[in-house]
């Protein structure tokens, strides 16, 4: 009789009917729709002026990185003012 396999060899039955397409099946207009941004931001981003990652794209990245800023200190003082609040008893 011999040993019987414990995995089946089998291929499972196929649970949805589509087939999905490779990229290289693809035609070539339809495979990518715009300009590929990633070299242009490489150079923007690897350039040594001496600013952080976070900042290099000027105005936007300040405004939103104060705005973060803000909002953490903000956070923090809120927490620290109902933290001592709630550690005050309660006249009655």
């Amino acid at each position: 009789q011999g040993l019987k396999p414990i995995v089946s060899t089998e291929s499972p039955p196929l649970i949805f009917g589509t087939t999905t397409k490779l990229a290289s099946d693809l035609p070539a207009d339809d495979s990518f729709l715009g300009k590929n941004k990633v070299p242009d931001l490489q150079k923007l981003f690897q350039k040594a002026d001496g600013l952080p990652v976070h900042l290099k794209r000027g105005v936007p990245d300040k405004l939103l990185y104060r705005t973060t800023m803000a909002l953490t200190i903000g956070g923090t003082i809120y927490c620290l003012v109902a933290l001592y609040m709630a550690s005050q008893p309660r006249n009655q």
